[in-house]
């Protein structure tokens, strides 16, 4: 308990709880022996400041000093200890509802990436069923999202990120990776069923690991390594299995998980400290990916071909071909957009289960739309692969 005394030339004013005031009066104040001395100087107020709060327990025979005879018997102590305050306040209770409301963001958040995916992926095969080209439709993919970012920077529907050269630079590497994994699962898709591509790529948990171990040097306890066994047993079950087996349809979904590895791995290395929001982290990524996939896509497959099957698809799909493509890219970005914007909200074990789940949604959605032969076997393999894919989430934590 901290009390002091001070004095004012025309004001007074008393802190604390419980604090009695008296103005002094012009008579000399007689001391007592019980009680510091204090200093006294004539026509000025005194206060009593109480650096913190007091309870007065009790108090006998209160009055002027020179008219006391009898002991003052005052029991005080900090209102912070000691004793709780008598108080008829009732204290706010936590408000739940911004927990409440944060949890429904996350599940709309969580509906709308995997509806999302699931229409990109049925638009994105019914597009390479009619028009094999899958460099191209990668490309106008990340063309269109480039421009949907634009637009919004520019009309100020979304705060435009404030870069610098550094954040170019540390998202260089990471681009070059997502771009060939965009790349190479489109490439798959166009050679096999989409729910085969996913089936093969939910085995990017072993890559991922097989990386770390053996070119970074990570360990990873035993839990993880004993995951990856169903993970690689369910993937090749699958794939062996597979009616449509196709070798670059294959080989494109492994190469996707291969590069998506590595994009994590220079995504981490590379962003730490960057101060960008999910939705801009990708805008972002997309448009470096476009700069670096264009030139590619035109030198592999070219205007040319890309005219010819152009005029062959629409006479025999029609005009609705133009939807077909337009829908795949926008709803290409959306879906991606949406699961890093949910990255600012979870934590990494819910997107990965979350991960998981989506993939289960589009594997089952794709066979029912696409009426895509599956076998017993087949589908036990790609059971039993995303079930090591949830334990991997599970152990990896």
């Amino acid at each position: 308990m901290i009390c002091s005394v001070k004095q004012f030339a025309t004001t007074a004013t008393a802190n604390g709880s419980d604090i009695f005031f008296r103005q002094k009066s012009r008579a000399p104040t007689q001391r007592s022996s019980l009680l510091p001395s204090l200093p006294v100087q004539k026509n000025q107020g005194s206060a009593i400041s109480v650096k913190k709060a007091l309870h007065v327990s009790m108090i006998d025979n209160f009055g002027p000093l020179k008219a006391r005879r009898n002991t003052i018997k005052c029991e005080a102590y900090e209102a912070d200890r000691s004793k709780p305050i008598e108080s008829s306040i009732e204290l706010p209770k936590p408000d739940t509802r911004s927990e409440t409301a944060k949890k429904v963001k996350i599940g709309v958040y969580f509906a709308m990436w995997w509806a999302l995916n699931v229409v990109f992926n049925i638009y994105n095969k019914k597009v390479l069923n009619a028009y094999p080209f899958p460099w191209l439709t990668s490309t106008l993919s990340l063309a269109c999202g480039s421009l949907i970012m634009l637009i919004s920077w520019a009309t100020r529907i979304a705060e435009a990120p404030k870069t610098d050269f550094e954040f170019w630079k540390a998202l260089f590497p990471v681009a070059v990776a997502h771009t060939i994994g965009h790349v190479a699962a489109t490439v798959s898709m166009s050679k096999v069923a989409v729910s085969f591509t996913h089936i093969i790529k939910s085995g990017e948990p072993a890559f991922s690991v097989l990386v770390s171990r053996f070119l970074l040097g990570e360990s990873f306890p035993v839990p993880v390594y004993l995951s990856l066994i169903p993970i690689i047993g369910g993937c090749s079950l699958a794939a062996l299995t597979e009616l449509n087996f196709n070798m670059i349809g294959f080989m494109g979904a492994m190469i996707s998980n291969l590069a998506f590895v590595f994009r994590n791995i220079f995504s981490k290395r590379g962003m730490k400290g960057k101060s960008v929001s999910g939705m801009n982290y990708y805008a972002c990524l997309s448009i470096l990916s476009l700069l670096i996939l264009t030139p590619f896509a035109i030198a592999v497959e070219g205007p040319q071909l890309w005219v010819a099957g152009w005029e062959k698809a629409i006479s025999q799909i029609g005009p609705q071909l133009i939807w077909w493509v337009a829908a795949q890219s926008v709803f290409y970005h959306l879906y991606n957009q949406v699961s890093y914007m949910s990255l600012d909200e979870i934590s990494p074990l819910t997107f990965s289960i979350g991960n998981t789940m989506k993939r289960i949604s589009v594997i089952v959605s794709s066979i029912i739309i696409f009426h895509t032969p599956v076998q017993p076997v087949n589908a036990l393999g790609a059971a039993i692969a995303i079930f090591g894919t949830f334990l991997y989430s599970q152990a990896k934590q």
